[in-house]
């Protein structure tokens, strides 16, 4: 399969997923929308994976690409095109499902914990630690099936028409250097220092076996996720 991946700012990388995707034999193409490259054809790609940011979705005012990418995913939601979405990405879909995407109680950064719902497809632990980076939220669309959900945000995640679109709001693509650039050039998410679900920086990269065990995780999502669009 060759894939395509959208990324909408320099320190919101594809992190561990490019070196994934190269082990199972799969091509790729990162389009670097920030620095105003144009959205790939659906037609040369066999899959979209849209990458987190920290801009709103519906920025068009600063980012005027984000019109563009919002029809590209309605075109792949209507066009049976697999999708996976993180962080921004995972909202973008989810607002193209209609779903309602908004601003979270608490800012989630660092480690946390998820519980997986009792109906989730997703084939991963009942619990596990995953990264957080985010405020915005979405609410489960409807037909979707949920991942499960934190403390801080309900919603982790959903699986859309047998798993073609998956949107996470946890992050187990990054690796320590992918942190470590994210916090040394990105504000963290509005909000952050007051809340209960934010971890300093010196305690996000405390712990480099964290960033290991987040390994298995995204190979099982990813397994999955290409068994679905394979289908």
């Amino acid at each position: 399969m060759h894939l395509h991946l959208l990324q909408h700012s320099p320190h919101h990388g594809p992190g561990r997923i490019s070196d994934w995707l190269t082990s199972m034999g799969h091509s790729h193409t990162v389009f670097h929308l920030y620095a105003d490259e144009a959205p790939p054809s659906l037609a040369d790609g066999d899959a979209l994976i849209l990458l987190d940011g920290p801009m709103d979705i519906l920025d068009d005012a600063r980012y005027p690409w984000l019109k563009r990418e919002r029809k590209l995913i309605a075109k792949a939601l209507d066009g049976n095109k697999p999708l996976l979405g993180i962080g921004m990405g995972a909202r973008m879909i989810a607002a193209e499902l209609g779903a309602t995407v908004g601003r979270g109680t608490f800012a989630e950064v660092g480690w946390h914990e998820v519980t997986l719902a009792p109906e989730s497809p997703f084939d991963l632990p009942e619990r596990f630690t995953a990264f957080m980076w985010h405020r915005d939220v979405f609410a489960l669309p409807d037909d979707a099936l949920p991942l499960g959900g934190s403390l801080g945000s309900p919603v982790q995640g959903f699986a859309w028409d047998a798993g073609r679109a998956l949107g996470l709001l946890c992050h187990f693509e990054v690796t320590h250097a992918s942190v470590s650039e994210l916090l040394a050039n990105d504000e963290q998410p509005e909000g952050s220092e007051a809340s209960p679900h934010a971890q300093p920086a010196e305690s996000i990269l405390a712990d480099g076996r964290r960033f290991d065990r987040l390994a298995p995780l995204l190979d099982r999502l990813l397994s999955q996720w290409i068994r679905s669009a394979a289908a």
